[in-house]
């Protein structure tokens, strides 16, 4: 029962979200069963542009560090505040939450931080309990956090840049366009929307007329059909 309710749970989740918590929990499990080494997924310009180690780009936002409760921590709120954001301000738009990715990515990010202040900013009024410790409004959520990062003694510089970074993608997504003069600069390509959007119906279509609705057979009329009195 238990596995069928994860397994329920695993598939229920949206596409974005269940393909990048799943790589990661796999990148982290091969480190940890010694398959790789941190040092082969680091990332390094030098070792991506002269040795072409371009999987570097990649497996850089993949690992957490070594199982413990900072690898948990990172986890639970990477998979609670991406699956909000993709199941809410981007349901439907899975093109737009994959290249959200790719802007977070092209500025060396990490990604939980910028996740958890994108969607801060866009949901200001819902209250936030933390470990019952705290009660503060959405938008602060990202400063509770790296000020629990600091008791940790972690270096706080990664989460001032997602921090940063995420306001300047929710600068140019959400505020600039609505400003007088302002308009959309983040434009999704459209290579990324054939990809993982799926195309909306023409509402200038005008089918023909043996595959409108109206002319299609009955599911009796097939009975009948199959079976003739």
């Amino acid at each position: 029962m238990a596995y069928q309710g994860f397994a329920q749970e695993y598939l229920g989740m949206p596409a974005v979200t269940r393909a990048y918590t799943t790589a990661c929990v796999l990148t982290t499990a091969a480190v940890q069963l010694e398959f790789i080494t941190p040092f082969q997924l680091y990332f390094n310009p030098d070792l991506i542009f002269r040795k072409f180690q371009i999987w570097r780009l990649i497996t850089n936002f993949l690992f957490f560090g070594p199982l413990g409760f900072s690898f948990f921590f990172n986890m639970i709120f990477l998979y609670r505040y991406c699956r909000m954001l993709e199941e809410g301000s981007f349901r439907g738009r899975t093109a737009d939450f994959v290249f959200m990715f790719l802007f977070g990515g092209f500025l060396m990010t990490a990604f939980t931080i910028m996740l958890v202040y994108v969607w801060s900013r866009r949901n200001p009024y819902i209250r936030m309990n933390f470990f019952g410790l705290l009660n503060f409004q959405a938008p602060f959520l990202p400063w509770v956090l790296m000020g629990f990062s600091l008791l940790l003694g972690n270096s706080i510089i990664i989460d001032l840049l997602g921090i940063a970074v995420g306001h300047i993608y929710y600068f140019l997504e959400d505020v600039f366009p609505n400003q007088p003069g302002g308009k959309k600069l983040l434009l999704t390509p459209s290579f990324l929307k054939m990809v993982f959007d799926t195309p909306e119906e023409d509402p200038n279509y005008n089918p023909l007329p043996e595959d409108r609705p109206e002319h299609q057979p009955r599911d009796h009329d097939q009975n009948e059909q199959q079976h003739p009195q």
